[in-house]
């Protein structure tokens, strides 16, 4: 009964504002266009529920500059001075409603990550996956990428396991409040963490006699 009720919001939710918000979807792809040109959306495949697969929809933030050597610049070089400006704002987040629509993220739940970070999860940590990626989710409430990969995969399962429409509003509420004063927000959170691969990596390599 609750997995009905919760895409009943989903879809209600996300069908309203993809309406309401359309002349501001339209003026952002337009000023992505005038200033980086196409593609307006960034697509990228992520892990869904049960970790399969889907793509996700955002709003292109990077241009694809590269060095001599024909490798992407670091994400710092390559973020546009109005991609700064969307993340600040969690504007470029918009497009996903689209993906809440066609059900395969929920308005709340555990952030869909990377796909090569697949074997990375702890099998504690790999039941994030009993439940649709969110827009936003518990960890985005507590702290973000303030947070370390540990404690950001902790309350991704604590939410898997308490979920509840009570929850998913009070996770809605708090986001609202944190969109609207910018807290919380990293433009460029791998300048301050590393990648949840890198970070394993990095651990294992600690503990090697």
């Amino acid at each position: 009964m609750r997995g009905i009720v919760k895409r009943i919001l989903d879809l209600t939710v996300s069908s309203f504002l993809l309406v309401v918000l359309s002349p501001v979807l339209g003026l952002i792809a337009l000023a992505i266009l005038l200033t980086s040109g196409r593609p307006v959306l960034f697509r990228q495949t992520r892990p869904g529920l049960h970790a399969k697969p889907f793509v996700l929809l955002k709003f292109r933030t990077m241009t694809s500059g590269r060095n001599a050597n024909g490798e992407l610049l670091p994400d710092g070089d390559r973020i546009t001075r109005l991609g700064r400006f969307l993340r600040r704002s969690s504007l470029d987040e918009l497009p996903e409603l689209w993906n809440v629509l066609k059900g395969q993220m929920s308005l709340v739940g555990p952030r869909p990550l990377l796909m090569r970070y697949l074997d990375y999860f702890t099998e504690t940590e790999s039941k994030r996956f009993q439940a649709l990626p969110g827009v936003t989710g518990l960890a985005q409430i507590k702290g973000r990428n303030d947070l370390s990969w540990d404690d950001r995969l902790s309350w991704d399962v604590e939410y898997t396991q308490k979920a509840s429409a009570w929850l998913d509003l009070r996770i809605l509420f708090v986001t609202a409040l944190r969109v609207v004063r910018q807290s919380g927000v990293q433009v460029n959170p791998g300048a301050s963490m590393l990648d949840l691969d890198a970070s394993r990596k990095q651990t294992v390599g600690k503990s090697d006699p």
